[in-house]
């Protein structure tokens, strides 16, 4: 809250002191005039005395004087009655005074802690408190240690000084009336004691003739005081000592005093610095010299010489004679003196210019106060300094002792009481009648007029004098006594002084006071206000009574009461106390912040108001009138400290309502800096107005901005629309992609129309790292950083991006319009700032650095030299609309470039058809302001280390900030004759053509894609140099064919193909594009294959082109190229292949040795149902490719030639697998692979060319890298858990050689032919679906089979050793294979010999590689497990079990002989046998499966 600068008790002992007044010759005014001050002015800093003075009360008490004051001034004479409100002339002054009192820039800052709310009460208001102003925050790290802090408000306590001072004395109280005058008179006059006797009689005549009622004087016998001037520049001394010894001869020692001056003469010391006390004084008295005068020529009249209390205020030199005096000067009896010249009026304009200077300029002050007392040395203000003491202790205390005591004498004689009030009674303290009055007396509004000789006012006069001597206790007894006379009288008037001064003596009572008797000043109040009319005693009341509940802490009933005093009389008053009650709302115990703001608001109100009532004043001179207009400076100041509240706390629309009228204020003081601020924080943040009020706020906005850029102004404003989402600024590098020419098929690449997604990112820059990677040997170069050719808000901004010269920057700016109302932005581009690369050419260029910025606000051409601007003409936005714009720079230096920023031209967009006027179109050029808005983008949140998690830190974004390198190749790369859609395994030839759009030739060409088995570019070196089938021509079939006149498949062709001609280890596929490099301007065009992938659904491909310059070392080591397709898969073919060992014996099949054969069915289910017009599928092929085996023969049982599937078909083909001959599996090469082609029509394709054998190795290669990741992750998995490695190593051996038994790794390739319609034509698809088989017995499908959702498995916390792995018994139960050799047809005499012997051959062969123990058993097996030797009239005779061990792959025959007892169809496939690996001691054998049922039939002769 305001507190003043003095303790509350020093302000009420300062407002109410001893008045002296003066009268001097004319030869001592000229005396005192060389120091151009009159003499009251002269004793003005000297009227406080340092030292303590005594007088005795009527007990004869010894009571203490401190710090007495007293207040001298000259007499003015007045004939007009007191008023009780106050005069033009006074009520201007008052105006110009809290004018005067601006606050002043770069003062020190106040902050008040309340709360939540932290509020500041800088000096320096408006640009602490606007909500755009945000350095007052950095005080409160400086003064965290308080709470509270005290804020001044000086305007506040000079209206209150000068309202106090210039309140007209009234007969009701005594307090400011005259106690003595002194009476000057210069040692230079002839006669100095006729000039004292003159001048006792002019004195004694205002005071007693009764034609004056201004000034007023306390007591009829005045004390007179004798001052003897002497110059002691010119004047001389002897006889001026011989008058002063004359005077005390006449008045006495203590009546007359000796007063030397003027000891410092101008030739001597003019160098020597003087000290000024007058000039404190000095701007008070300039204001009121500009009242009196304005007064004075609007009434005709002429003012007379006039001083305020040595206190407040101080003038400069006045001229006039004392006896001049004003016959109809209406204003308060204490007016300065000027002169009736028509000239004085602009000397005082200049006066009151250099005021308002000096008031923000301390030097120039200093100088204007530097002539005051030029001629008074130390030593002269020594001597006014000792004068004053001396007339004040031997002169005026005595004088009001003296009083005291003749007052109490006169008023305990006339009571006939005790000669003490101390020791009075009650009664006697009750008064006595009421006094008696005639009928003729005049009466007031306020009750009846009392006598000067009514022993009421005796007890008030007492009162009075002891008050100004500091005799409190005195004082309240007297101010009691005589209020409760006043009361008894109904002389109200009288009776709200006695209360006013009794509750003030209450309060100021020392030892133990009195509780302050607060409604002893409400009473008083509400009878001046209410009864009496008098606002001016209810205003000073007031303001005594605030300020002593202030001081006790009682804020809110302060507040109360000067909310009260507020009416609308007078709006500057009003202001000013509604300030007052703001401020103590702010400093209650728990602070009303809320009402604080309010209040200041409707101050704030409330001082517009005052500035804009010329009424008021009642002057027409303009000098005036600008001056009062000033009052909206506080209005200003008012609503800038209440904006503090509102700000940010929801109130959108009381905020819009302060900041308008803060703009406004601003505007009209001349401060528009300010007011575009206001205006530009009222459209920023999301108002809640409506479109029309939003309109105006808009045009008001431009209307001020237009007036604060001048045409000449260099620098761009910073505008607030539309507001720009930083964060969301992209950034693109290079050209936007090319559409489609013709049937050409542009590469998608990256453009800003594509969404951000961080895992295709992450995908990307895999693909990145692959390329990179196969370019530099395999390994990735440690400054990798992956190509972004597209920056946003979720991309590595750390770094300085890579841009290249001659290629343009496209930076997308999200723009948003908050208003409710359309924009209209034109001429909208980017700015720049460029700072060129060190040359060895341009050595003088180096570091040379250009903007844009310059040229775009004097509006001249960009500088295209250097980089060229795109500038958009019309850019609209509608209301709330969110909006892009893509400006583009084309860089034609190297360098680093940096982008600051936008321009544009803003104005309202039109609406309706007063847009369409001439008028209407006038107004809108006017309403259009130039101006930029930064991009500043605020980079991710640092979170690293501890002092990054402990405040908030954020990293760089470099986003804006490329780096121009020296020119790249560039590619584009166009598509033909590409699909959308494929069958599952179609095979479609494609071309893709690659163009060099750049000045430099490129080389280096690769590619990586997430699906590496969907295209491939072919390989030269497997291609057969045969002719092509007419056919195959006929049909623009994708593979390459022979015709073929041979039985369709009789017989097998074979090739040995190495895979490193078809696939590169790492991935990453080379482009065989001829020579290597591609020169500038050149292209060319490639053969692409594409497979359909053997998944249904949409798949979405990603292609990776790689390419370098041919020039190294440069910034940039490598471009990329994406694109990205999308393939529908339809369902074509569902094939599934198993394999199963022949039962031929051995000596039948000479090529399967060891292994009796093996047979390899196809089934084939055609699942299309008719997706895409295919009517049917044609197995036209079916060709192996393995490094151990290979399908020899295909069994055609039917013969037929072709195989065809229609919709929902299946068929079953059967053919018979062989291992490879001995000297292809022992080449050196063991990456060798054997392909063998069975055409089942009369053309052969030969699959170990492009595209077949392409495709083949690269889906081989991926079902290779999956298993290679699930053993590893299994490997993984298994070393990580614990137990016996020795136990495991042998479970795996056994699992091992188990395997190998059944291992069959025999890849077989499906090649068919669809016969669509399509249009009415039939067309020919072609396609291959690829089969793996791995073990024998276990099935095959080309179809991908489907994974199973993972079973959730409980969490353990402890681990457990895996138990032992055993190996499968399908596996172990294969090691031996079984065959039974014996006649199909047995012929026996059963009449002759009953038992039939047939003797049985049993083949076993050791499938394995290792020493196996073979056990036989011939007893068959019951229904209950046991053995028995007879089943079924058939038994096997002589030995029934064998043991044996046979050696790896070995084959032996065991002779048996079966006996039959009866003639009939027997099943021989009885033998049971176990077999177990040799090495395996520990484990038991193992059943071996057996062939199919062995019949034999048994015929009787």
């Amino acid at each position: 809250m305001a507190q003043c600068v003095q303790s509350i008790q020093e302000f009420v002992q300062d407002s109410f002191v001893p008045m002296v007044a003066v009268l001097c010759s004319e030869e001592a005014l000229r005396v005192t005039r060389k120091n151009n001050l009159n003499f009251a002015e002269l004793l003005r800093p000297f009227c406080r005395l340092t030292s303590e003075g005594h007088i005795r009360d009527p007990n004869n008490q010894v009571q203490v004087v401190k710090n007495l004051r007293i207040c001298v001034n000259n007499v003015v004479t007045s004939p007009s009655s007191a008023s009780t409100s106050l005069s033009p002339a006074q009520r201007r002054l008052l105006n110009e005074v809290v004018l005067s009192c601006q606050p002043q820039e770069g003062a020190v800052t106040s902050v008040t802690t309340a709360g939540n709310y932290e509020l500041n009460f800088s000096d320096d208001s408006l640009n602490a408190s606007t909500p755009w102003y945000s350095v007052w925050r950095e005080t409160l790290s400086e003064i965290k240690t308080s709470t509270i802090f005290t804020v001044t408000t000086p305007w506040f306590e000079a209206y209150r000084e000068n309202f106090l001072q210039s309140m007209p004395a009234s007969d009701h109280e005594f307090l400011n009336h005259y106690l003595a005058c002194l009476l000057v008179v210069s040692s230079t006059e002839e006669v100095p004691v006729e000039q004292f006797l003159r001048l006792s009689q002019e004195q004694h005549r205002i005071q007693h003739s009764g034609e004056y009622t201004s000034p007023k004087w306390f007591i009829p016998n005045t004390l007179k005081y004798y001052v003897l001037l002497h110059d002691m520049s010119e004047g001389n001394e002897q006889r001026a000592e011989t008058v002063y010894e004359d005077m005390k001869q006449r008045y006495g020692s203590q009546g007359c005093y000796l007063l030397k001056m003027n000891s410092r003469t101008f030739s001597a010391g003019q160098d020597e610095q003087m000290p000024d006390p007058w000039c404190q004084y000095l701007h008070k008295n300039i204001l009121r010299n500009q009242d009196t005068l304005d007064e004075s020529l609007t009434a005709d009249s002429v003012a007379v010489e006039n001083s305020i209390c040595g206190a407040d205020v101080n003038s400069t030199s006045s001229t006039g004679k004392a006896d001049e005096v004003s016959s109809n000067l209406q204003s308060h009896p204490l007016q300065l003196d000027s002169s009736s010249s028509s000239g004085n009026l602009h000397a005082l304009a200049a006066i009151n210019t250099d005021l308002k200077k000096g008031m923000r300029d301390p030097d120039s002050s200093n100088q204007a106060a530097g002539s005051h007392g030029a001629c008074l040395t130390l030593n002269d203000h020594d001597r006014i300094r000792q004068f004053i003491q001396e007339f004040t202790f031997r002169g005026l205390l005595p004088h009001i002792e003296k009083n005291i005591r003749q007052l109490n004498d006169q008023l305990v004689s006339r009571k006939g009481l005790s000669r003490s009030l101390f020791t009075a009674t009650k009664k006697w303290f009750g008064g006595g009648k009421a006094p008696e009055k005639s009928i003729s007396e005049p009466k007031s509004t306020c009750g009846l007029l009392y006598p000067p000789e009514a022993p009421e006012l005796q007890i008030r006069k007492m009162a009075d004098l002891c008050f100004l001597v500091q005799h409190y206790e005195l004082a309240y007894s007297c101010y009691h006594t005589a209020k409760k006379d006043f009361v008894s009288d109904q002389a109200m008037l009288y009776a709200a002084g006695a209360l006013e001064m009794a509750a003030v003596s209450a309060f100021l009572q020392g030892g133990a006071p009195r509780p302050y008797p607060a409604h002893y000043m409400d009473t008083a109040i509400q009878t001046y206000r209410d009864v009496c009319k008098n606002m001016v005693l209810a205003e000073r009341c007031a303001l005594f009574s605030a300020e002593i509940l202030k001081s006790q802490g009682k804020y809110s009933e302060a507040a109360t009461l000067l909310i009260k005093m507020t009416s609308e009389d007078s709006d500057l008053r009003s202001a000013l106390l509604l300030e007052q009650a703001a401020h103590c709302f702010i400093n209650m115990r728990n602070p009303m912040v809320r009402k604080f703001a309010f209040h200041m608001i409707l101050a704030g109100h409330r001082f517009s108001k005052a500035g804009q009532n010329k009424e008021e004043y009642q002057t027409t001179n303009p000098l005036v009138v600008k001056q009062s207009g000033e009052q909206r400076r506080h209005a200003l100041r008012c609503y800038c400290q209440a904006m503090q509240v509102y700000r940010e706390r929801g109130w959108s629309l009381a905020e819009d309502h302060i900041n308008f009228t803060i703009g406004r204020q601003s505007f009209t003081l001349g401060q528009p800096e300010n007011a575009v601020a206001a205006f530009r924080q009222i459209l920023v943040s999301d108002s809640r107005q409506t479109a029309t009020q939003q309109g105006a706020f808009l045009r008001e906005y431009l209307y001020v901005h237009k007036n604060v850029m001048g045409p000449n102004e260099i620098s761009l404003a910073q505008l607030p629309l539309p507001c720009i989402h930083a964060s969301a600024t992209r950034v693109y590098f290079g050209h936007e992609r090319r559409l489609a020419e013709g049937e050409k098929q542009a590469a998608t690449h990256v453009s800003l129309d594509q969404e951000f997604d961080q895992d295709l990112s992450a995908m990307w820059c895999s693909l990145e790292e692959q390329l990179v990677a196969s370019a530099n040997r395999g390994v990735i170069p440690v400054s990798f950083q992956p190509t972004q050719c597209c920056l946003n808000s979720q991309t590595d901004n750390l770094r300085h991006p890579l841009a290249v010269v001659e290629e343009p920057v496209i930076v997308e700016v999200t723009f948003r319009n908050p208003l409710k109302v359309s924009l209209a932005l034109s001429s909208l581009s980017l700015l720049w700032w460029f700072t060129t690369d060190s040359t060895p050419s341009k050595e003088k260029a180096a570091g040379e650095t250009f903007t844009n910025e310059e040229t775009c606000a004097v509006g001249k051409s960009h500088k295209d030299d250097v980089v060229t601007t795109e500038v958009i003409q019309d850019f609209h936005m509608g209301p709330e609309e969110t909006k892009t714009a893509r400006l583009r720079l084309l860089p034609h230096r190297t360098g680093q470039l940096n982008i600051v920023g936008v321009v544009y031209n803003l104005s309202a967009a039109p609406t309706g058809k007063s847009a369409e006027t001439e008028a209407g179109q006038q107004d809108l050029d006017v309403l259009v302001v130039w101006g930029k808005q930064d991009l500043k983008i605020r980079g991710p949140r640092l979170n690293l280390t501890k002092e990054d998690k402990m405040v908030v830190r954020h990293g760089p974004d470099r986003r804006l900030e490329p780096i121009i390198t020296p020119p790249m190749p560039l590619m584009e790369v166009f598509f033909l004759q590409f699909p959308t859609a494929l069958l599952c395994g179609e095979i479609r030839k494609a071309y893709v053509e690659f163009c060099n759009v750049s000045g430099v030739p490129l080389c280096g060409l690769r590619v990586a894609s997430t699906h590496p088995d969907f295209f491939t570019f072919g390989s030269q070196a497997t291609t057969p140099l045969t002719p092509v089938s007419p056919s195959s021509a006929e049909n623009c079939s994708a593979y390459k064919t022979l015709a073929v006149s041979l039985q369709p498949g009789s017989e097998s062709t074979e090739m040995l193909v190495s895979a490193k001609d078809f696939s590169q280890p790492s991935g990453v596929m080379e482009i065989p594009i001829e020579g290597g490099t591609l020169q500038p301007g050149e292209s060319t065009q490639l053969p692409l294959w594409l497979r359909g992938p053997d998944q249904e659904g949409v798949h979405e491909i990603n292609f990776l082109f790689y390419y370098e310059s041919t020039e190294k070392g440069l910034k940039i080591s490598h471009r990329v190229l994406r694109h990205t397709v999308f393939i529908c898969a339809s369902r074509s073919l569902s094939v599934q292949a198993s394999a199963c060992r022949s039962s031929v014996p051995p000596h039948h099949s000479v090529e399967d040795k060891g292994c009796g054969g093996t047979l390899v069915f196809i089934d084939v289910e055609n699942i299309n149902t008719s997706e895409g017009g295919v009517r049917e599928f044609h197995i036209v092929q079916v060709s192996s490719s393995s490094r151990h085996w290979r399908l020899h023969k295909y069994i055609n049982p039917n013969k037929e030639k072709d195989c065809k599937l229609s919709s929902r078909e299946r068929a079953k083909l059967c053919f018979r697998a062989t291992r490879c001959k001995p000297h292809q599996t022992t080449s050196d090469d063991l990456e060798k692979y054997t392909f063998v082609d069975l055409n089942l029509g009369n053309e052969r394709i030969i699959s170990s060319s492009t595209p077949c054998g392409d495709f083949f190795f690269r889906c081989c290669r991926t079902s290779e890298f999956k298993q290679v990741d699930l053993v590893s992750s299994m490997t993984g998995s298994v070393t990580k858990s614990q137990g016996p490695l020795s136990v495991e190593r042998r479970d795996s051996d056994i699992s091992d050689i188990a395997k190998k038994c059944n291992e069959m790794d025999l890849n077989m390739i499906i090649i068919w032919k669809a016969y669509v319609v399509e249009d009415n034509k039939q067309l020919i698809l072609e396609g291959q679906l690829h089969v793996a088989l791995q073990t024998m017995g276990k099935p095959a499908s080309s179809l991908t089979p489907k994974e199973e959702a993972q079973e959730m498995v409980l969490l353990k916390f402890k681990s457990e050793l895996p138990p032992p792995v055993s190996p499968p018994s399908a596996e172990l139960s294969q090691l031996i294979k079984t065959n039974l050799h014996y006649p199909e047809t047995y012929t026996h005499p059963f009449v002759q010999d009953s038992l039939c012997l047939v003797p049985v051959t049993l083949i076993l062969s050791n499938c394995s590689l290792a020493q196996v123990d073979v056990v036989i058993d011939l007893r068959h097996r019951n229904t209950n497990g046991e053995s028995v030797e007879v089943h079924g009239s058939f038994s096997w005779v002589g030995q029934t079990q064998y043991r044996l061990q046979l050696k790896a792959q070995e084959v032996l025959g065991l002779t048996l002989r079966a006996c039959f007892l009866r003639p009939g169809v027997y099943n021989l496939n009885t033998p049971r046998v176990l077999a177990k690996l040799t090495d395996q001691s520990g484990m038991s054998e193992t059943s071996q499966q057996t062939a199919g049922p062995a019949l034999i039939i048994i015929n009787n002769v």
